[in-house]
């Protein structure tokens, strides 16, 4: 991403809200100007990582990566039968690494997703997918599962990384 600068604006009209904005290169961060400088650090330190964080998702969601793999597996393992209305990369949570909700057809992946190893993301996917015709972790769900060749180790996988979940 190259060099980034931060400008901090103190501003006397703000009481209580701070806002970070890219321009170019820098990131300028406006806040209220009573703050201590220690509020400062952590707030600059706060947004900086929240922008990124946001121009990250934007970047995996915009590339249409996740799409093209999922549709590759719904062909390869579910003879392109399944439709979803929307898929895309989230925000981490603590709690799990994708979901799906099956009334309104969306596919939810944990950004940690994009950082693993493509086989493993493979599995997820394919974990998801399956969830489109299998609401519940039943024997038939995990026999559509089990199609993806990698499923066990990828499961191995995921469970080494910790308490950080279980699949939804």
């Amino acid at each position: 991403m190259g060099a980034m600068s931060v400008e901090v604006v103190r501003s006397p009209r703000r009481r209580k809200t701070v806002q970070a904005e890219r321009r170019g290169r820098t990131v300028v961060v406006t806040l209220p100007a009573g703050m201590t400088r220690a509020e400062e650090r952590h707030w600059v330190d706060t947004m900086v990582e929240r922008l990124l964080r946001k121009e990250r998702l934007q970047r995996l969601n915009g590339s249409q990566d996740l799409e093209r793999r999922a549709q590759e597996l719904n062909r390869r393992y579910f003879g392109g039968r399944l439709r979803w209305a929307s898929i895309r990369y989230v925000r981490a949570t603590r709690s799990r690494f994708a979901s799906c909700t099956p009334e309104d057809r969306t596919i939810r992946v944990s950004e940690r997703v994009a950082d693993l190893p493509s086989w493993v993301r493979d599995y997820v996917l394919v974990h998801e997918l399956a969830h489109l015709r299998i609401a519940g972790h039943t024997p038939a769900f995990w026999r559509l599962v089990e199609r993806y060749p990698l499923t066990e180790r990828a499961r191995g996988f995921l469970l080494a990384l910790g308490p950080d979940g279980p699949l939804g």
